[in-house]
């Protein structure tokens, strides 16, 4: 299994969307790269903790490459605004792609060289190591599951 972290805007909508393909093992989301330990959902949403809403996304590779994982999550997103998805406005709401293994960064730079061809604007979309992950307080795990009906940015069907 192989694992990436992405921060799409609010990270119910992103966990759900991810969770749906075919290849997702799992999903957990949680806060990314942030200079402060062990963070709370109410610190992160005063926006001075640094951390990104993100999604860690654990996937087989022989079903689904991340090549193709990246192509879905460039098209939930507008990589293009900073501090925002949707109405979701702040720091924690910034797009980001967080890797594990440098072995990915080639993939990873490809892809986001490819998406900015649709762009006039830069892609604003961090790419860096994932250096932090503090998993989400326990009713924001498969948040829309749980609440079928709870807001979403993303469009799931």
């Amino acid at each position: 299994m192989e694992t990436i972290c992405l921060a799409g805007g609010c990270f119910w909508g992103v966990e759900e969307f991810f969770s749906r393909i075919p290849g997702v093992v799992s999903t957990k989301v949680g806060y990314a790269n942030g200079h402060t330990e062990n963070p709370t959902y109410e610190e992160v949403c005063r926006q001075d903790t640094g951390h990104a809403e993100a999604c860690l996304i654990e996937y087989d590779p022989e079903k689904i490459s991340l090549q193709k994982l990246l192509g879905r999550f460039w098209s939930i997103v507008d990589p293009t605004l900073v501090d925002q998805q949707g109405p979701d406005k702040g720091n924690q709401y910034r797009t980001g792609i967080y890797y594990l293994k440098a072995a990915d960064l080639p993939v990873i730079a490809a892809s986001r060289a490819e998406e900015q061809e649709r762009y006039e604007q830069p892609i604003v979309t961090e790419i860096e190591p994932l250096r932090k992950f503090w998993d989400a307080e326990e009713y924001h795990q498969r948040y829309l599951k749980k609440n079928p009906g709870g807001y979403c940015h993303i469009k799931l069907n």
